[in-house]
Order: structure tokens, then sequence, then C-alpha cells
């Protein structure tokens, strides 16, 4: 009889197939994005991609700005790439605004897979929830419902177009603008963005009304769908639709006011076409990059309103990026609440928890410290004015896409701290700081004490 011992008995391997990924949730979810860019750039890079030869790097930074939906380019869309490379640029927005993870729980449901653990964390981390087991109807209505709003989007625009360009091409420019569009993508198929439409009540509306809808948040449609009023809305829905309406009206009235008398934007235009122009120019900065007017043209202090915009964003599981509204409301509410010495922040009859304004402010430094270290940066390496510089940044960083002219002259290392500040835009500058500090706790606390502030 043959004694088993610890030393000699065979050892049982798992199966390669049953190993468990340990990569923490963020790690996976920019491993995702970084794997789509480099396809991209590969297909961008074939020779029926594009009708002029283009760099690598200029293919590296053309997936970057559309996996990222920034808009941002350094080869015109419309004439440097062929309809491949054009189609290419549209799939990449797609799924980079969508979420490369909503595709991902989609596809698993139809081979009848189930959503396990691992890749309901990772959505998690790319829709910003927090309950786990509403993830798969999530995924399923976001898609469902971005097809729903592209589709008519795109009926609309050719249905309007098609006598102008004809049939085909109208229908392919409507896919195009409809994609980038509802994606906050901002990339054009003309140099000049949509400014040959700047007093065009259609295009205006049409493209507006997709990036207001992609940038407002899929959580708040999905609230509306459900509750059908406005009273059984939750907190964060209310406040997300309050602060959007404020935050369009404010801007559109400043656009409008300080351009008014601007020979270069507003001034040569019909009344109507001021207001149209002022309303584009006010809603475009929330991330859709778009413009109807000469950004380089605006004076300094629209300028800087655009770059406050371009900062905040849109809503939270949207396709839109920046710090988002409802941060920049929870941190206002938080220093009026301070200010008035209230024991806690509250906000139409709710109370805010500590944890949201913690992580409301977290973000916010860490995307302000970010965007100063880029700008300090590109100072060092780009010979161009400060305000061109400040504003690439932020348009970067904010996955925004506007531009003062400075993105086709960059250095090949701005050309890449640019794409690094795209890539932190859009997934997340908490996620980043996830790298840098992985969550412990401490059983060991210390005395509190009082430091002078201010």
């Amino acid at each position: 009889m043959v004694q088993w011992h610890p030393l000699t008995a065979p050892i049982e391997r798992k199966p390669r197939g049953n190993r468990k990924l340990n990569a923490a949730p963020p790690v996976i979810l920019s491993a995702g994005f970084i794997i789509l860019i480099i396809l991209g750039a590969i297909l961008l890079k074939l020779p029926f991609a594009a009708h002029i030869p283009i760099s690598w790097q200029q293919s590296l930074f053309t997936a970057t700005s559309a996996v990222t939906v920034t808009g941002l380019v350094v080869v015109d869309t419309g004439s440097a790439f062929t309809v491949f490379g054009q189609a290419i640029i549209a799939l990449l927005i797609q799924l980079g605004g969508l979420g490369l993870m909503t595709f991902a729980v989609v596809t698993l449901i139809a081979l009848g897979n189930k959503v396990g653990f691992i890749q309901r964390t990772v959505t998690k981390a790319a829709f910003n929830q927090t309950d786990t087991s509403t993830l798969v109807s999530t995924a399923k209505s976001v898609l469902l419902f971005s097809l729903l709003v592209e589709t008519l989007g795109i009926l609309i625009l050719t249905l309007y177009w098609g006598q102008e360009l004809g049939w085909l091409k109208a229908l392919l420019h409507a896919i195009f603008y409809t994609i980038s569009a509802f994606n906050n993508a901002g990339f054009a198929l003309s140099p000049n963005s949509l400014m040959d439409y700047v007093a065009d009540p259609v295009v205006n509306l049409t493209i507006t009304g997709l990036f207001i809808v992609g940038g407002l948040g899929f959580t708040v449609w999905m609230d509306l769908y459900k509750s059908k009023r406005w009273a059984g809305l939750c907190t964060y829905s209310k406040l997300m639709i309050i602060s959007t309406v404020v935050i369009n009206v404010v801007a559109l009235l400043l656009i409008y006011t300080i351009e008014y008398n601007n020979p270069n934007t507003l001034q040569p235009l019909s009344e109507l076409g001021k207001w149209l122009a002022a309303w584009f120019q006010a809603v475009t900065p929330r991330t859709a990059g778009f413009n109807t007017l000469a950004i380089e043209e605006l004076r300094n202090a629209s300028t800087a309103l655009t770059m406050m915009l371009m900062f905040i964003g849109g809503g939270s599981l949207s396709t839109a990026s920046g710090i988002k509204v409802v941060t920049f409301v929870v941190l206002i509410l938080a220093t009026y609440s301070y200010l008035r010495r209230d024991k806690g922040v509250t906000v139409l009859r709710r109370e805010i928890d500590k944890e949201t304004i913690y992580k409301a402010l977290a973000l916010t430094i860490i995307s302000a410290g970010v965007t100063w270290l880029a700008i300090f940066t590109l100072l060092l390496v780009e010979d161009a004015p400060f305000v061109d510089i400040a504003f690439e940044a932020v348009s970067a960083i904010g996955t925004v896409g506007l531009s003062r002219g400075l993105t086709g002259s960059l250095s090949p290392i701005g050309e890449f701290i640019i794409m690094f500040l795209m890539f932190i835009g859009r997934i997340g500058p908490l996620t980043i700081a996830y790298f840098l500090a992985s969550p412990r706790s401490k059983k060991l606390r210390y005395p509190s004490t009082k430091l002078s502030i201010g």
C-alpha cells in the first residue's frame, strides 16, 4: 500500500482557461481602450484608408482622438481619409463613446453567457455605478437608446442634405455626423467644421440636440422613461436637468452679449443667425467639439467662458467627459454650505453624503492638476501663445475637440502630451488615481487636529 506524502503527491494543475484575472477594473478598462486605439491606428495606416501618406504618429493621434471621442485632428478628416478611413473613425467613435463594456456585456448576453463578477466590476467602473445588479439591464438600455437616437438623427440629416449632396453622399455624411455628434466627438468632414451652416436651423438644432441628448447621461433618460413625471425622478436626474438648463441658458446669454458686435463672429449674421450661432457656441463646449464660429476669433471673455464649460463637461454615464456637471454643482453647494455654517450639504431636500463630496473634490483637483502640468509642459516645448496652449490642454482633457488652430502645428512631443490628456480625460482622472493609490483600510486612527486654512 502506497502512502500519500505531500512531497511526492502529484500536483493538481488548474486548467488555464479557469485562471482568474487579478487585474484591477481600471487596469482592464484602460487596457481595453489602449488596445482599441492601437487597432484603430493600424487600420488607419492601411494604404486604402487615406488619400495621402500619413505617419504612424498621425494615425495614432487620430485613433486616440476618435476612441476618446475628442475630435482634435492633425490631418483633415474629410480630405485626408477615404470612405473606408472615415468609416473606421466613425466606428472608433461609436465604440469609445458608448463604451467598450457596453458592447462586451451585450455580446456576452447575445451568446447566452452569464456576465461574471469581473465583467460586472469592470462595467461598473466604466458606467460609474455602484449597483452591479442593474448593469446588464443598463447595458441593454444604453445600446438600444443610442441606436434609436442615432437612427432619428441619420434620418433627419439624410432627408435635409439629400438635395444638396445627393442621396448616397447625404446618407454617408448623416451617418458620420450623427455618430460624431451623439458621442460628443466633434469630428467633421469639413476643415471648418460646421461653419457653413452657422445660420441653418435644421443642422444647428439637430446636431446640438444629438450631443445634448448624448451628454445629458443615460441614467437621466432611463429615469425619465421609467418615472414619466418630474416628481418621480431621482435627485441626481433632477439636479442634472436643472443644472444643464441653467448652464446652457447662462452661457447662451453671455455668448450672445459678448459677441454681438464682434465683426468676426456674430455681427454679420441676421438676428436669427446670431441666436443660433450663440446657442451652438454655448452648448458645444460641453465636450461636443463642433463649431459654427471661428474659435480663434472669439473675444477673450468668450474664450475664458468656453474653457470653463469644457472643464465642467456633461453628465455621468454619458458620451461626454469633463469633471461632470453634478461634480461642479456639488462643489458649489459644499462651498455655499460651509460659508453658511450648515451641518450638512443639502440639495432638493436631500443631504449629500461626505463620500460624494470627497469624490467630487478629488476628481476636480486631479483634473486641474493634470491640466496645469500639461499646460506647463506644453509651454516648454511649443512656441505658441499661452491662451492657445491653455485652450488646447483644457479641450483635450475635457475630450471636447475645440481648438484655436494649434493642433495641426504641434511638435511630436506636444502631440503625445495631447494624446495623454485625451486618454486621461476619457477614462477618468479617478481611474488614473486608482493606479497610484490602491485603497487600503487603516485600523489605526490618530487624534484629530485643526489647521489654519486661508
